[in-house]
């Protein structure tokens, strides 16, 4: 994969950083706790005054409680740093919004009617997005068997989730041969036809 030179005379301006963490409560219910911070190398003016280089513009927590189906069952933000405070952190239980969602059915589409705009934050709304990917990850191998070999009948979830793991690819017929099946080509375009010469 090709990646861009780093110019050798570049300055650090801004940091974004996304964390996610996901812990099992051990009664098959998880916590996720999406976490979002933006912070610049210099002092910024914003509305409220001075925010000195280094600390937070943005400090923002995400919770979400799932069950092993992908179940939001809990839901809930804290805004801990903000560029306009009493109006950023004004957003009451929105979040609570996210309940009764799957994160793996037609969530992020289902976010966006139900956070999108003017309705929740941009930066916590942007954090549901790592939600599906991150909880997937967490439960690989402790609730969902994503192995080849596995006694089910049930196809690995992550098969035709990405270009590796795209069923017809070299991924699948060497790690899942079972679930490979081969592309069909698709048919030839019909040929154009061209309009009467006048």
């Amino acid at each position: 994969m090709a990646l861009p030179s780093a110019a050798p005379e570049r300055q650090l301006k801004h940091r974004r950083s996304i964390e996610v963490n996901i812990y099992a409560r051990g009664n098959g219910l998880w916590e996720v706790d999406a976490e979002i911070s933006d912070i610049k190398t210099h002092a910024t003016p914003l509305a409220g005054g001075l925010r000195p280089a280094g600390e937070p513009i943005h400090d923002m927590l995400l919770r979400v409680v799932v069950d092993e189906d992908f179940n939001v069952v809990e839901a809930g933000s804290q805004t801990r740093a903000m560029p306009y405070p009493g109006h950023c952190d004004d957003l009451g239980d929105v979040y609570r919004r996210l309940v009764g969602l799957n994160l793996m059915k037609g969530f992020r589409r289902d976010v966006n009617q139900r956070l999108g705009g003017v309705i929740g934050c941009t930066h916590l709304t942007e954090l549901t997005q790592a939600l599906p990917t991150a909880v997937f990850q967490a439960f690989a191998g402790e609730v969902i068997d994503t192995r080849e070999d596995s006694a089910t009948d049930t196809e690995p979830p992550q098969i035709d989730r990405c270009h590796a793991l795209r069923r017809d690819g070299p991924v699948v017929q060497m790690f899942y041969p079972r679930w490979h099946r081969t592309a069909v080509p698709a048919p030839p375009a019909p040929p154009v036809s061209k309009p009467p010469k006048t």
